[in-house]
């Protein structure tokens, strides 16, 4: 019984050489199929780096450059108004002619853009969006001037959605752009928090003056058309 056990031993030992020998006699094939070849050969290269010459080499034409006209994915509501150079405000006077796509928010969306609001808008404009963010506190912070009160004011009440959101993309003043922070849609719909505020606090101060509370942003419209742009003086925003 040992001896046919160590002899089947033996002979699974020499089939099992014989089998690497066999498998890696003759020479190297090479094979002109590969399973999955993108997984294979994965093209990871980066926009930033030169990395595409090959690609000429094969006679393939690549632009680094986006096609013009395409947005980033994911990314949606794109605006035609670019940053203004040193100087210059024309495309700050187009954009009051931009209307904000959000029209309306779901209780879930609203408590999102009021927390999104919080977190880069209050530091500064305060949690009540009276300018009283912690940079300021009431004349004891860091700041020493007072942010820009954007409920309260009826000269910020009266600024354009559009307005607004170049403001919040490109900067604006001592301001800085938030672009690289919040998306297009989270933008418009902080710009929609915002003139919800404003709406609620000209409703408080004019209970009786429906026309005057709804057509805040007509007026508005109307005067900047009248001043080649909008105003640029608190008085003359005095009386509506």
């Amino acid at each position: 019984m040992k001896n046919l056990l160590f002899q089947l031993i033996i002979c699974c030992f020499f089939i099992s050489l014989l089998s690497l020998v066999a498998c890696n006699s003759g020479p190297v094939r090479d094979r002109n199929r590969v399973y999955m070849p993108d997984m294979g050969y994965p093209l990871s290269y980066s926009d930033a780096t030169d990395g595409y010459d090959f690609l000429k080499k094969e006679g393939i034409n690549y632009v680094k450059h986006p096609v013009s006209g395409t947005i980033y994915r994911g990314e949606s509501l794109p605006v035609n108004i670019k940053k203004d150079l040193p100087g210059d405000t024309t495309q700050y006077f187009l954009s009051n002619s931009i209307k904000n796509p959000i029209n309306s928010l779901t209780p879930f969306e609203y408590k999102e853009t009021e927390r999104l609001y919080l977190i880069y808008c209050g530091i500064c404009h305060g949690k009540n969006i009276d300018g009283n963010g912690p940079l300021y506190n009431g004349g004891s912070g860091p700041f020493p001037a007072k942010p820009a009160t954007l409920v309260g004011d009826i000269y910020y009440d009266m600024f354009t959605e559009g307005r607004m959101y170049y403001s919040v993309t490109f900067g604006k003043n001592l301001m800085g752009s938030y672009a690289t922070l919040l998306t297009r849609e989270q933008r418009w719909k902080i710009i929609y928090y915002i003139k919800q505020k404003q709406l609620e606090d000209l409703a408080k101060k004019n209970p009786n003056d429906g026309n005057k509370v709804n057509n805040v942003s007509k007026v508005y419209n109307v005067r900047a058309n009248k001043n080649g742009g909008f105003p640029t003086k608190k008085r003359n925003l005095k009386k509506l």
